[in-house]
C-alpha cells in the first residue's frame, strides 16, 4: 500500500488521524453555537433584553445584552459616552443610530443592526411663532 512507510509509522499517523477526529466530533458536539441552516433562532441574550435600550443612559452590561455587540463594544460605548458627557456636549450624547459610527469600530452595518435593539428620546425643537 505504502511501500515507503513502515509498520510503525502507519500506526502513527492512523492514531494522529482518529485523534483528530475525535477531537472534531467532540468539538461539534459541544459547540453551543452550530445552529443547522435554516433555523432561525434568537441571539443567546436577547431574551435579557427586556425591551429597547436607550444608550445615552444604559450600563455597559445591558448593552452588552443587545445581539452582535459584546462586553467590549459595549464598554467603548460607555466609555464615549461619559467622555462626552463630561466636556459638555449636552445630556444626550447619541440622538440616533448613526451617531454609534463616531465609535470606532462601529460603522454603518453595524449601527443598522443595532438599531432595533435601541431607542432614542424625542428631541423636540421648541415650535417657531410667526
Amino acid at each position: 500500500m505504502f511501500p515507503f512507510w513502515t509498520t510503525p509509522q502507519r500506526r502513527a499517523l492512523l492514531f494522529l488521524v482518529g485523534v483528530f477526529w475525535v477531537f472534531l466530533g467532540i468539538h461539534w458536539a459541544c459547540d453551543r453555537a452550530y445552529l443547522p441552516e435554516g433555523l432561525d433562532v434568537p441571539a443567546p441574550r436577547a431574551a435579557d433584553l427586556a425591551d429597547r435600550i436607550d444608550p445615552n443612559t444604559a450600563d455597559w452590561e445591558t448593552l452588552a445584552a443587545i445581539p452582535g455587540l459584546g462586553e467590549k463594544r459595549a464598554k467603548v460605548i460607555v466609555a464615549y459616552r461619559e467622555k462626552a458627557l463630561a466636556a459638555g456636549r449636552g445630556p444626550l450624547v447619541f440622538r440616533v443610530a448613526f451617531d454609534l459610527t463616531r465609535i470606532r469600530g462601529i460603522g454603518r452595518s453595524t449601527a443598522s443592526n443595532l438599531e432595533p435593539y435601541l431607542i432614542f428620546p424625542v428631541t423636540t425643537q421648541p415650535a417657531k411663532k410667526k
